[in-house]
This record gives structure tokens, sequence and C-alpha cells, in this order.
């Protein structure tokens, strides 16, 4: 609100007017005002507010320049707000220094809202985008000759008469306007650019950064630790995918879920290794996702593009246990040698919950289930099923003596 201008409404011959709202409200940001129930009135360079009548009568009104807009936007209700009346909402440059006073000397928002009690007429959004777009203040810049000073008319005097702009006229005048309205974009252009310089030579920082971590881990040199190699690794890992395969880049879905395959192998085959080579496709969708980024994959395209995995004999495989859970596992991944690990880990400590194993061995709760029913299967541990756990046993038979 602090941009709007007190003036007596003397209108310029150049100023065109556009249209006549009434039963407008001004809001400051979201803060409603005491500026309610007024006529509004749009011209070619301003929006004037006025008490019903006071514009066409002359009287004091408020008076934002259009050169203040920076872009708008209909605000529309939320269906469960009943009797909430539509708005416009006005962003707003910062005032300039030498703006003339107004009803608020500072104010903490950049925007307004123009709320419309008798309803918002559609064609108010139309005008209004038309007469920004022709910026007819930058042709010909006006400046009414009468302008509202409390502190004049609170002495008793007249409003005071402010210094008049010369027009520019005729082709030169029109010129002249257009390169300076030129400059000025062409300054904002290049203070634009600037932040995205930085933010290139930042992203070329990365770019050399990565390859040498990189570097590092494959020659496995002497000044990287272990700790720092897996660190290294995750931080690599969190900087996404360069190019990750879409569906519109391909004519059918079937030649689709076979690049996807192949993509999934490429970046999981060392995940899964670290995790024990074994991977819930929940997990695999979380982790795929997040390298992504903005190009999400769907549930039904991961699980589609899984099963092509095993066909294509990629180095992971889509595998689902009896009891219903689905993981990609490396095709390598051998369940006798994961029996006898969790065998001798069972013996080794007597008795073992998921829970346990779990914490154990680094995995999720439901892989180590998994692993332990396996074992079960395999006759190599019993199960005892009690309400505070399913607890896993040695089987003892295999060990008794004939």
């Amino acid at each position: 609100m602090n941009r709007f201008e007190y003036i007596e409404v003397r209108f310029h011959p150049s100023e065109n007017h556009v249209r006549r709202d009434i039963g407008v409200r001004l809001y400051d940001g979201d803060n409603k005002t005491h500026f309610e129930g007024g006529e509004l009135v749009l011209t070619s360079h301003r929006i004037i507010w006025g008490r019903p009548g006071d514009i066409s009568r002359g009287h004091t009104c408020l008076s934002l320049p259009l050169r203040y807009v920076i872009f708008f936007e209909e605000d529309v209700p939320s269906p469960f707000s009943f009797g909430r009346s539509k708005k416009v909402i006005v962003h707003l440059s910062e005032a300039t220094s030498n703006k003339l006073p107004g009803p608020f000397d500072n104010s903490v928002h950049n925007y307004i809202k123009l709320s419309f009690k008798e309803g918002l007429d559609p064609n108010f959004i139309m005008h209004l985008s038309d007469t920004i777009s022709r910026q007819m203040w930058e042709i010909i810049p006006i400046m009414p000759a009468n302008y509202y000073n409390p502190s004049v008319q609170n002495s008793g005097d007249s409003p005071k008469s402010l210094p008049q702009i010369k027009i520019r006229t005729g082709i030169i005048g029109i010129e002249r306007s257009l390169q300076e309205q030129q400059k000025a974009t062409d300054e904002s252009i290049s203070m634009a650019f600037q932040d995205l310089k930085k933010l290139m030579q930042m992203a070329k920082d990365m770019v050399s950064i990565s390859k040498t971590i990189s570097a590092k881990i494959r020659e496995r040199q002497g000044d990287i630790t272990e700790d720092e190699t897996v660190r290294f690794k995750s931080y690599l890992m969190s900087l996404g995918i360069d190019d990750p395969v879409t569906r519109d880049a391909y004519k059918s879905s079937n030649e689709y879920f076979k690049e996807l395959a192949k993509q999934l192998a490429d970046i999981l085959e060392e995940p899964i290794k670290e995790v024990g080579g074994m991977m819930t496709l929940t997990d695999v969708y979380c982790r795929v996702n997040r390298a992504r980024g903005l190009e999400l994959l769907s549930p039904e395209d991961l699980l589609n593009a899984s099963r092509q995995l095993a066909p294509l004999g990629l180095p992971i495989v889509l595998r689902t246990f009896d009891s219903g859970v689905i993981v990609l596992q490396l095709r390598s991944h051998n369940d006798n040698a994961i029996v006898d690990v969790i065998a001798d880990l069972i013996k080794e400590r007597g008795s073992l919950t998921a829970e346990e194993l779990a914490q154990s061995e680094g995995i999720s709760v439901l892989l180590a289930r998994e692993r332990l029913l396996v074992t079960e299967k395999y006759g190599r541990a019993c199960r005892d099923d009690t309400i505070e756990a399913l607890r896993f046993y040695p089987n003892l038979f295999l060990e008794q003596d004939d």
C-alpha cells in the first residue's frame, strides 16, 4: 500500500480511460484496510481508487502508477470458503524515492489485493493485462497537475502543485523512450545473468570435485581412507542420474521398459552389493526416485522394468519370496551361502529374531525375516512363535549322532 499516492483527480489528454468497477476493497498484502466499498478506475497509466463519486468530482483519491506492477494473478477462493469474494493479487516493485505522499509510508508487503464485492468481471483481467502490456506510461509519461498533500491541506493552504514533466512528442520522442526502455531491460537482464554465471561456476567446481573423488576411489590411493571412500560414494550417489530414461523418448512401452531396466541395473548393482546382495522393491523405489529428481517413476513402471531384468541377462534380477515380499537381488546371489551364514550366526547367538538379525547385519527387518525363513526352509533352523516374537533356534536334529 505504500506505492499508492494521494492525488486530486485530473486526467491527462494522453491518458486513456479503460474501465470502471464498483464495490472494490484494497488489501495491504493479506491485511484488510479501511479503503472498502470504493470505486476503481483503470486508465492507460494508473489505477485510481476513491469513495463513490469522488473520482468524477475530482476529489482526493488514491493513485497507483502502473509502472510499479510486476505481474498479477487471480486469487481463486477455496471451494469451502463460502461467501468469500474473488480477489486479484497485484505484485509490485519497490517504491521510488521521489514517490508522492500516500496513505502508508511503509509496508512489509510487496503486493496488494483488489477485492470485488460485487463479483469479479472476467473482462477485468483481460483489460488489465492488455493495459500493462502496452506500457503507455513509458511512451508518453504524464504527471497530473495537482496532488493531495496532507500536511498542506491541514495548514489551510491549497494543495501543492508539482513541477510538470516535459512530454516527448513525435517520432523522435517515441524512439528515445524506446531506447531508454531497451537500456533498462538490458541492465535488468545483465543483473539476472550475474547470478546464473555464479551458479554455472559452482556447477563446474562440483563436476571437477566429483571427477577427482571418482578417480581417487578407482585408484584406491593411500591418501583416502576406507571411511572416506564410503562417504564419497554416498556423495556421488546423491548427485543423481545425469540422463534418466523417460517414456516420451521411446515409441513403445516394451522398448521403454527394457532401457529403464538397463539403467536400473547400472545404478543399483553397487548399492545392492553394499547391503548384502538384496534390496526390497520399496527401498529401490525410494532410492531410484531420489536419484531421478523431477523425473519420477510410478510403482507400475518400476515393477514392469524390474521384470525385464532377468530376460535381458542383467546382473540383478527380480525375486518374489513365498511370503509375497518382492526384492531385487544380485544374479550371483547364492541362497546356500546365505543360509550357511545365518545358521552359523544362530548357533553362535543361541537364537535370533528378525530385529536382532537386522541390527547385526545392517539390513531391513523385512529382509532379515525373509533370510531366517529361507534358513528354516532349508532345514537349518527351527522357529518358536510366541506372543513376544518369532524366534529362530538351531536345528538340533542335524547335530544328533546316529
